[in-house]
């Protein structure tokens, strides 16, 4: 009677981690199930244009920021604008001081001196002696053609900078992000002498 006793107890115990094992499978089958479900989701939303990033520089290309607005990155727009708008600025401001030079060195090489450089008396009339000689006017000269050269140079590269930019976010927008994969600073304190360390944690679900 009591061996009896003993074998149904271990039955019972067998088939209640039988019961348990097969609810473990069930619900692992349960959260893989879901998971596919998720990928099959995430996998039907997700549409790969090859042409986007071209579109997206040619529009730059055409337009400064247009290529941002089809990205809808319409908060870069500004910035576009603000540093092609500085760099056209500096040209026109520097061709403006390089042509008043010029036009004094050509007016004194021709013989004249009644230039903006030249000055007056208190009468009006012109000086015995320039406020600027001819060898001044000169190297203002190549001081303003130097500075509009790098002007035009610079706003140049802020024009396909937007172009690139354009197409790079283009580029990246289409990336497939996962929420299984993070990466994210932290912080802690050691318990022995309470220096904080720092790091990044990456953090993979499977």
């Amino acid at each position: 009677m009591c061996l009896f006793n003993t074998i149904s107890a271990q039955e019972k115990k067998t088939d209640t981690l039988r019961v348990s094992i097969d609810s473990v499978q069930k619900t692992f089958s349960k959260r893989e199930l879901r998971k596919q479900r998720r990928d099959s989701i995430k996998d039907a939303n997700y549409k790969l244009d090859p042409l986007s990033p071209s579109r997206a520089a040619f529009y730059s290309a055409v337009l400064p920021g247009l290529g941002q607005a089809y990205n809808k990155r319409y908060w870069k727009i500004p910035i576009v604008y603000g540093a092609i708008g500085t760099g056209v600025y500096f040209y026109l401001e520097n061709t403006k001081q390089y042509d008043r030079y010029r036009d004094a060195y050509k007016s004194r090489l021709a013989g004249f001196n009644t230039d903006e450089f030249w000055g007056t008396d208190a009468d009006g009339n012109p000086k015995n002696t320039p406020d600027l000689s001819e060898d001044a006017l000169r190297d203002a000269q190549e001081f303003y053609q130097k500075n509009k050269d790098l002007s035009l140079l610079i706003t140049i590269g802020l024009y396909a900078l937007n172009i690139i930019d354009a197409n790079v976010d283009a580029h990246l927008k289409q990336y497939n992000m996962s929420d299984d994969l993070t990466l994210k600073p932290y912080m802690e304190i050691n318990e022995i002498n309470f220096n904080k360390n720092y790091g990044l944690t990456l953090t993979f679900k499977f």
